[in-house]
């Protein structure tokens, strides 16, 4: 096995070497195919056998079918019986087609002039001394005899010395089927047009090489002006292109009508549906039947010739009329692989749309759980207050609890109002200055500091502002828990633009880098919480056109910042 790796690679690696060596018993067969004895035809099966060697349509290492034994068997031995004119003309035309065809794939410099000295040295013996032979006009060529016998070998000559990066590499060698198909058919052209012209008109061969090359080259000339689009003509590629695209179907229409089902139907089921009716309208279909996930139907009768296309979860039998071409298949495999890129759309899309269905009722949830949390810290906070009154302030205790019960009913009322219609925004406004009074009878620990310069009497949507600020007071009372002697400072005031902010800072630890950056922008984890509070706070804040944003992150200084104005006009005042 490893013996059958290293010839292989060497085989790779001097394949343009077994190229000329090919080319050169070619030539010598060429040169004495008049000599009809052993000698000739051994000859030719050397050229033959070191063909087989060098052929580049399989590989060396692939196993060869019995078929396909049989046939190189048949041909050498009919070459070998049969030889004459006619089929050397026909071989020369064939192996031109294939150096022709791997010469416009070949990436690498050196390979392309390898395979162009090699096409050159087949078209010169195949116009220089087997078209003559066929005409009988080797007498015409007399005088080239010499050049054509001793100095065209010496293109293979030249191959076997140059080196080929491509080969070292382990590079596969590339053949276009269409390239080599037309230069195989341009090469029969040239020698039937010669031996045509030469029957009919008695000239000298020269002559009639000359006319035959310069008529083809006027015919391709024509050919590649048509080929190309004008202003006047669409030119053959396009009309060449579009028959290609348009095998058994209109290809345009179709793609189209799909587009047009990709926007009107919004179910995937029910696109795939109308897809397949769709499809159904082409003559040449009698009935399909389809399996795209769990959904599956069956439209039209079946038919002794079924086809499958698949792609992805959406798979189709096609039932037509007769069997479906090589061509025709491509064709509607590339149909059934859009059809299913649209059905794969769709899909995503309803996984979207539920998603975000989904999304509402979480969100809704989620703020509703946060507001029943702070009504709940400021029912702790009365609590804790009326655990530590003294009897002597029980006047005071009462008064508190008489002005904070009301609030408290409103916002549970709110509550309430916003789970039976949760896209209704009921605001709850009050003056500041009271609001802020308020605020300071809530939280009468003696960790936390209020300051006030002024007391604005402009009306603030206090519902908004209780949340943030029983958020923002709850996360610091934590965090004083573990971290004793934090002090906590609340603190109102104007700015140099006129506009009121409240600070709220806390003298303990600064928070980490990555959870400051996330922090009003999705919900993050906490170590005491469901890390959602200061998410929907800030949400919540800016739906009623306030701001919430963190001022500092230093150890000794934690402060975020309630800016009373929507966002965009503390932008435009900055200005």
């Amino acid at each position: 096995m490893l013996n059958n790796l290293k010839l292989n690679q060497v085989l790779v690696i001097n394949s343009h070497r077994i190229l000329a060596l090919m080319l050169l018993s070619l030539h010598a067969f060429l040169v004495w195919n008049e000599d009809v004895g052993n000698l000739q035809r051994s000859i030719f099966l050397c050229h033959y056998g070191l063909f087989l060697i060098w052929q580049p349509i399989w590989r060396s290492s692939e196993k060869l079918t019995k078929a396909s034994v049989l046939l190189f068997i048949t041909f050498g031995w009919l070459a070998y019986s049969f030889n004459n004119w006619w089929f050397t003309a026909i071989w020369l035309a064939t192996l031109f087609g294939l150096l022709g065809g791997r010469l416009f794939s070949e990436e690498s410099k050196t390979s392309r002039i390898i395979h162009i000295l090699a096409a050159s040295y087949l078209l010169a013996m195949l116009l220089l001394w087997v078209v003559p032979k066929l005409l009988g006009a080797s007498n015409d060529l007399e005088a080239a005899k010499f050049t054509i016998t001793y100095l065209l070998p010496l293109l293979p000559l030249a191959i076997v010395f140059m080196p080929n990066p491509a080969a070292r590499a382990g590079q596969s060698p590339i053949v276009d089927f269409f390239y080599t198909l037309l230069l195989t058919m341009i090469a029969l052209i040239l020698v039937l047009a010669s031996y045509a012209i030469g029957t009919l008109h008695k000239v000298n061969y020269i002559q009639i090489m000359f006319m035959t090359i310069f008529g083809l080259a006027l015919i391709l000339i024509a050919f590649s002006l048509l080929w190309k689009p004008t202003i006047r003509f669409s030119g053959v590629e396009l009309l060449m292109s579009r028959y290609l695209l348009s095998i058994g179907m209109p290809f345009e229409k179709w793609i189209k009508n799909i587009a047009n089902l990709g926007e009107i139907e919004l179910n995937a089921n029910n696109f795939v549906q109308s897809a397949m009716t769709e499809m159904t309208t082409l003559p040449w279909v009698t009935g399909v039947n389809w399996l795209a996930d769990e959904a599956q139907g069956k439209l039209g009768e079946t038919s002794s010739h079924s086809t499958d296309f698949n792609f992805k979860d959406l798979h189709m039998t096609l039932h037509t009329r007769w069997q479906i071409s090589p061509a025709l298949y491509v064709h509607i495999k590339l149909l059934t692989q859009i059809m299913g890129e649209f059905y794969e759309a769709k899909r995503r899309e309803e996984t979207l749309r539920q998603n975000a269905y989904m999304q509402a009722f979480y969100e809704s949830g989620s703020r509703l759980t946060h507001d029943i949390k702070n009504i709940l810290q400021s029912v702790g906070t009365l609590v804790s207050a009326a655990e530590q009154t003294k009897e002597k302030d029980n006047d005071a205790l009462v008064s508190l609890i008489r002005r904070q019960l009301p609030m408290l009913n409103q916002r549970i009322a709110s509550t309430l109002d916003k789970l039976k219609a949760p896209g209704e925004d009921k605001k709850r406004l009050e003056k500041m200055s009271a609001w802020w009074k308020n605020l300071q009878l809530r939280h009468r620990q003696a960790d936390i500091e209020f300051i006030a310069d002024v007391l604005p009497s402009q009306d603030i949507n206090a519902e908004v502002l209780d949340s943030v600020l029983d958020n923002l007071l709850s996360n610091a009372s934590e965090k004083a828990k573990y971290l004793p002697g934090t002090l906590i400072k609340v603190e109102l005031y104007e700015n140099k633009n006129h506009v009121f902010m409240i600070d709220v800072t806390d003298s303990g630890h600064a928070m980490d880098v990555s959870i400051a950056f996330n922090l009003f922008k999705k919900h993050i984890t906490s170590h005491n919480g469901l890390g959602v509070g200061l998410f929907h706070a800030a949400q919540d804040a800016k739906q009623a056109g306030y701001k919430l944003a963190l001022a500092s992150n230093v150890n000794g200084a934690v402060c975020f910042r309630v800016t009373l104005a929507p966002e965009e006009s503390t932008e435009k005042l900055d200005k």
